[in-house]
C-alpha cells in the first residue's frame, strides 16, 4: 500500500496531508501536529477526482474551519 506524507500548503506549519492509495482508490487524511501534545485528525476523505493530485477546495475549506476550532481551544 503506497502512501505519502507532505505539508499541506497554506495552512501553516504542523498541518500534514497523508495520501494513501488502496485498491485503485485515493484517500487523504489531514492532521495537525501543533495543537498541544496531541495529534488531531482534522479530516479524512476519499479523493474522487482523477484530474491530478490537488486537494479539492471544499475539502481545504473544511480543514481550515476545523483547524481554527482545534487551535482556538488549545491556544
Amino acid at each position: 500500500m503506497p502512501w505519502m506524507v507532505k505539508p499541506l500548503r497554506g495552512l501553516g506549519s504542523g498541518v500534514l496531508e497523508i495520501a494513501v492509495r488502496y485498491k485503485g482508490d485515493a484517500y487523504r487524511v489531514v492532521v495537525d501536529l501543533k495543537s498541544g501534545a496531541d495529534l488531531w485528525v482534522l479530516h479524512a476523505f476519499q479523493k474522487k477526482s482523477h484530474q491530478g493530485s490537488k486537494t479539492p477546495v471544499h475539502e481545504i475549506d473544511l480543514v481550515r474551519r476545523r483547524l481554527r476550532q482545534v487551535r482556538g481551544v488549545h491556544s
